[in-house]
């Protein structure tokens, strides 16, 4: 204890941490998953998480391939960011596309608290146009 204080004050570190250096990676939902996501709490994945056994994310450089590659044309979509330092060894980096390493979230769903913002994905002219600010 502090002398002459007797009240401890408590930070939100999680909360801090986001806006001081911490590593942002991103997914893509459709409006109905992030819904889901947002009604119980938490999310799966999407049909190709649960096939391959792990959530799909991708960092802000690999994130436009994704969106052209994966969600082509697709309306209503949402990108949530997720901070790294939430998943601990549950987040492993793999080579994926292009020998590109990917981080991949295994062994648990999304949790809804692990949010750090949610924003729709504009689709202009056929291409989606991502805001990471």
């Amino acid at each position: 204890m502090l002398q002459g204080h007797d009240v401890f004050e408590t930070l939100d570190v999680c909360q801090l941490s986001r806006h001081f250096g911490q590593m942002l990676i991103y997914k893509i939902l459709t409006a109905g998953q992030l819904t889901t996501l947002n009604s119980t709490g938490c999310f799966d994945g999407a049909e190709i998480d649960l096939a391959d056994g792990y959530l799909h994310t991708s960092t802000a450089a690999q994130l436009q391939e994704t969106a052209d590659k994966h969600f082509n044309g697709i309306e209503d979509l949402m990108l949530i960011a997720l901070d790294t330092a939430t998943y601990g060894s549950d987040l492993i980096w793999e080579a994926s596309r292009g020998g590109q390493d990917f981080p991949h979230i295994y062994g648990r769903p999304l949790l809804q608290s692990e949010l750090v913002w949610a924003r729709p994905i504009a689709l202009i002219d056929g291409r989606h146009v991502l805001d990471l600010t």
